[in-house]
């Protein structure tokens, strides 16, 4: 099926961003593989990372862990991306690998332990302004194993005070964006655990304050595409951390465990004009765990160009037709009909007529290049989980 000239500009104009640390070394709770050529310092996650633009032209943008991705000069790693064809995206923060955070960083009672997680938030926003970056996005792992533990109001209230600290020092066009998760590392209750209490956060906060929605994110069933309507109703998503799950926030790749959500989620973001909307972020969250990193970073943007192609095949006349008259397996049938389509042969043929390989995954096996970082980055410590 050939790809109309509407859908191939949109596609022209997708981004997805990479996160650094997928090119780090990473496993279970059990056990952290090591591979070989895995990066050792921000600087080569970087030039990893160049690498999937350079065979998709999906991936213009990295985004950075702190304290993960640390570098004594900022604007020499902001330069670094920019010779490799690359800019530095999202500043994510880290609040769940300190001692002092084990019962709370934010929503914390104890003074001196939410001021060092506030001022860490307010050091990643003099990270932005060095890297050029718009968006501070936040994850906590934040909250309590048993009743009684924690006083939950409390809690909201302080996270509150202290989003609000971090939120003043944003200036220009940079964003504040709240992640939510709705369980783990804490299984009784979790402080950001859904949509709604991220929503209630970041509408108290501003305009500049957004919701980050994660595909990992949220107990078996949900109905991830209802939540992406409401948020883009309220003018509230900010970024998309795309992955895929079994069981629960496995960050596999995304799309490997239910095409078809993927499908249907792309569907609705194109139907609330998140597509062509550059305030809507689409990054990857994944771990590489067994696979390798680089190939695995390509596969996974190229199964979102794809899951895209088919939303945008989706006949909305017919489908609106067939909803207006209550056709309820006809509608069912449009929708069906554009995920069955095999977009694969027009994508390949797109990439060429724009020199791309049409097979980019075996483009980069034949590069070279994973026989060379091998070869090359031996001695010093890889990156990982933490570094």
């Amino acid at each position: 099926m050939p790809l109309t000239p509407e859908t191939l500009s949109t596609l022209e104009a997708q981004s997805i961003e990479l996160p650094s640390w997928a090119f780090g070394n990473s496993g279970t709770r059990f056990k952290v593989f090591a591979t070989a050529g895995t990066p050792r310092d921000p600087f080569e996650k970087i030039a990893d990372a160049a690498q999937v633009n350079r065979f998709t032209a999906l991936a213009p943008t990295v985004a950075l862990h702190i304290p993960w991705d640390k570098v004594d000069d900022y604007a020499a790693l902001r330069r670094h991306a920019e010779d490799l064809g690359v800019t530095l995206g999202t500043i994510n923060s880290n609040t769940f690998q300190d001692d002092d955070y084990k019962f709370g960083a934010l929503t914390h009672h104890d003074d001196r332990i939410r001021r060092k997680a506030i001022d860490h938030h307010l050091e990643c926003i003099d990270i932005m302004d060095a890297t050029g970056s718009r968006d501070l996005k936040i994850w906590l792992a934040e909250g309590s194993n048993y009743p009684g533990q924690a006083d939950l109001r409390a809690r909201q209230d302080r996270l509150q005070e202290s989003l609000q600290e971090i939120y003043a020092r944003l200036t220009g066009e940079q964003r504040l964006v709240l992640e939510y998760k709705f369980f783990e590392p804490a299984f009784y209750h979790t402080d950001v655990p859904d949509w709604g209490t991220s929503y209630v956060q970041v509408a108290a906060l501003g305009e500049r304050a957004m919701v980050c929605l994660d595909t990992g994110h949220h107990a078996p069933g949900t109905n991830i595409e209802f939540i992406v309507m409401q948020l883009q109703r309220l003018g509230k998503l900010g970024s998309f951390d795309f992955n895929s799950r079994f069981y629960a926030d496995d960050d596999l790749i995304v799309g490997a465990a239910d095409p078809f959500q993927l499908f249907r989620i792309l569907f609705e973001v194109n139907r609330g004009g998140g597509l062509q909307n550059p305030d809507v972020v689409f990054m990857l969250d994944q771990c590489h765990n067994v696979e390798e990193k680089i190939p695995g970073q390509i596969r996974s943007v190229l199964n979102v160009q794809e899951m895209t192609a088919r939303a945008l095949s989706v006949d909305g006349d017919a489908l609106d037709a067939a909803q207006r008259a209550n056709d309820v397996l006809g509608a069912n049938a449009v929708l069906m009909d554009a995920f069955y389509t095999d977009v694969r042969p027009a994508l390949a043929e797109w990439r060429e007529s724009r020199g791309l390989a049409a097979d980019p995954m075996a483009a980069y096996a034949a590069s070279g290049y994973q026989e060379k970082i091998a070869a090359d980055r031996v001695g010093g410590v890889q990156a990982g989980w933490g570094a």
